[in-house]
């Protein structure tokens, strides 16, 4: 009895020495709890200031972009005639659009258009990224803005300056051709408006592709170009067989993007349209056969099909060709 009374004190002493140390560990715990939930706060308030910087964005993309194109794709599925009135017929429409000889037939010339014009545009843009990554003289930079520049322009004003040079009546080029005794040379005729508008692209984009590519070129390691020259290669060694491979991802975009607009091909014959009608008539693009179908003949629901069917063209191309080309570029 006389160990328990002696003990109890102890005991008793012992616990209020335990209570303390328990409630000194859960100091630390509440003090380290407090700046875990302060970073907590932290993060939910950058992450509602980053949905509040976007929410503009967001929704002018949903009201100028998604909204228009869902209205446009319903048009797409309804038909509209005097006889049977509005209702809706599904598929009818693109139906109709991929057997028309029309729109089939401004697909292939746009088609041929950019078989043609685009590796011009490309070898150009090329040549002058590859010259102008090689020069480092004050004429590099007055020679990248000279070859720029036609970008800077916009396309309605370009076309209408190069539809003043090519026309046949008061055009200077017509002026100087017979000056020469060359004759009269009509670059609006059937035989060289593809021609004529395959100029007015090449000028108008060159400059643009040329400074993507001098971009990609200035991402390269000037290490390999040293060891190049090293080993005795030429310049042109250099630049074929070490450079070009190296930017073959910036090729590929840049392509990519040429090809996607060629089918899109739409300013340059709208704008030279009024000078020679006979020759670009209303289904010349698909673009221009969309447009005029809804704004000349008011048939909206169709030229929504043509929009979405050309539309559909663009899509597979392009994935068509990232497909072929995925393991050369990197592209994925």
């Amino acid at each position: 009895m006389s160990l328990l009374r002696q003990g109890s004190p102890a005991a008793a002493a012992a616990a209020p020495s335990a209570a303390t140390a328990a409630k000194g560990r859960d100091v630390p715990a509440g003090r380290g709890a407090g700046p875990r939930s302060g970073r907590l706060k932290a993060r939910t308030r950058h992450r509602g200031m980053g949905l509040l910087l976007v929410t503009p964005f967001t929704l002018l993309f949903l009201a100028f972009l998604i909204a228009p194109l869902c209205y446009a794709f319903w048009l797409s599925l309804r038909t509209s005639t005097l006889v049977g009135g509005d209702h809706f017929s599904w598929f009818a429409n693109y139906k109709q659009a991929f057997t028309d000889p029309q729109f089939l037939s401004g697909v292939r010339r746009v088609v041929f258009f950019g078989l043609v014009q685009i590796p011009v545009m490309l070898a150009l843009a090329l040549v002058g990224a590859l010259i102008i990554d090689e020069v480092t003289s004050r004429l590099a930079k007055v020679f990248r803005m000279t070859l720029f520049m036609p970008y800077a322009v916009p396309a309605v004003i370009g076309a209408l300056m190069w539809g003043f040079l090519y026309s046949p009546t008061f055009g200077p080029v017509n002026s100087i051709s017979n000056a020469l005794g060359l004759g009269s040379v009509n670059l609006l005729s059937h035989n060289l408006m593809l021609t004529s508008l395959g100029n007015v692209v090449t000028w108008q984009w060159t400059g643009y592709n040329m400074i993507v590519l001098y971009a990609a070129l200035q991402g390269l390691p000037r290490e390999v170009y040293e060891a190049a020259r090293i080993d005795g290669a030429s310049q042109i060694q250099t630049a074929l067989r070490i450079k070009v491979p190296m930017i073959s991802s910036a090729l590929v975009l840049t392509l990519m993007f040429t090809i996607i607009g060629t089918l899109q091909f739409f300013t340059e014959p709208r704008v030279l349209q009024p000078t020679a009608r006979s020759v670009i008539t209303p289904d010349y693009t698909p673009n221009l056969y969309a447009y005029n179908l809804a704004f000349q003949y008011s048939e909206f629901n169709y030229s929504a099909a043509i929009s979405f069917a050309l539309g559909a063209v663009v899509f597979i191309g392009s994935y068509i060709f990232l497909f072929l080309t995925r393991r050369r570029s990197g592209l994925k």
